[in-house]
């Protein structure tokens, strides 16, 4: 299993969820309400999955391909730190991830 928290973009929010290994980081986050579109289903066609990674927990991330850097280069609020959710696959040495959802995300199926 891995601990996963989510952080509202304003800080006041926090959710800890526990994820199985091997799961999408995108569908984990929709499953637990997070504000987070994926408009293309994961297929890296959008940026509206983007995350913050806590910077501490970063370096613990496979590093982005181009084509994720490309698609980043379209999302709001992009940070050093930032990454596609759809991208990111949970695993043990992911354990206690951080993941703040970035200021002016917008969420166009309403959930």
């Amino acid at each position: 299993m891995t601990r996963i928290r989510f952080i509202s973009a304003d800080g006041s929010d926090v959710s800890e969820i526990d994820a199985p290994a091997g799961e999408r980081l995108l569908d984990i986050a929709q499953a637990d309400g997070q504000p987070l579109e994926g408009t293309c289903e994961g297929q890296m066609a959008c940026s509206t999955c983007h995350v913050i990674v806590d910077a501490a927990d970063f370096a613990r991330l496979p590093p982005a391909g181009e084509e994720e850097e490309d698609m980043l280069d379209l999302a709001f609020h992009v940070t050093r730190h930032s990454r596609l959710a759809c991208q990111i696959w949970t695993s043990e040495a992911l354990d206690s991830l951080r993941v703040r959802m970035p200021g002016g995300s917008h969420d166009m199926q309403g959930r």
